[in-house]
């Protein structure tokens, strides 16, 4: 499971608290060296840590968190450059955010994460929120699904093939009529490998899910 910016930077601090003082930093240590005036935020980062398998709380000891598996090869931290919604330019993140991805991303080359806004890709199988793992390269091979970028800086998202004179675009799911595209409009801003999905529950106690899949 990836982890967002925070989260990585509390379970790095963490690590080295433990590594400097043979012992663990309490929530309100944790919080005061974030700027956290919340212990209800920190208690949040630290369980969702512990639920995503990172680290162990015992209960009612207030340094009882331990690292789990330090050993396992690090996660790949990539920045989320932009939003996607169909038929609309990329609207860059600002301030900049970043992700951390499992270590099996590390196998290919640069990446980047856009994030979905809105429904219009809602035929694409893809949900507002959706974060789009993307390999950042302009040269994409038949079949593969990338992000292009109109003339007119717009995008658009679907499988690739390249044609005599013309690029087609086809939906990746369902069914839908294909784009047949002139080479000199458009670019391909990147290839999708992978998506992240943030599962919301209808229910307060809930806490909130992330998965990893690759496509």
């Amino acid at each position: 499971m990836y982890l967002t910016k925070r989260q990585k930077e509390i379970l790095d601090y963490i690590g080295g608290y433990l590594q400097d003082h043979g012992y663990a930093p309490t929530l309100e240590e944790i919080g005061a060296h974030f700027g956290l005036s919340s212990p209800a935020t920190v208690y949040k980062h630290v369980q969702q840590l512990a639920r995503k398998g990172y680290i162990r709380k015992a209960k009612h000891q207030g340094r009882g968190i331990q690292l789990v598996d330090t050993k396992s090869p690090p996660g790949v931290e990539v920045p989320v450059l932009g939003e996607i919604a169909g038929g609309r330019p990329l609207e860059p993140i600002r301030p900049a955010e970043s992700v951390t991805l499992p270590p099996s991303f590390a196998a290919g080359g640069p990446l980047y994460v856009l994030r979905v806004k809105g429904n219009s890709l809602a035929n694409e199988l893809l949900l507002d929120g959706d974060l789009l793992v993307m390999e950042d390269r302009s040269i994409a091979a038949d079949g593969d699904t990338v992000v292009l970028v109109l003339g007119d800086q717009l995008a658009a998202l679907g499988r690739f093939f390249q044609e005599p004179g013309h690029v087609r675009l086809e939906p990746t799911h369902g069914a839908g009529e294909a784009l047949y595209l002139s080479e000199s409009q458009v670019r391909v801003r990147g290839v999708v490998v992978g998506l992240l999905r943030h599962y919301r529950s209808s229910s307060v106690v809930q806490r909130p899910r992330y998965v990893a899949a690759a496509r």
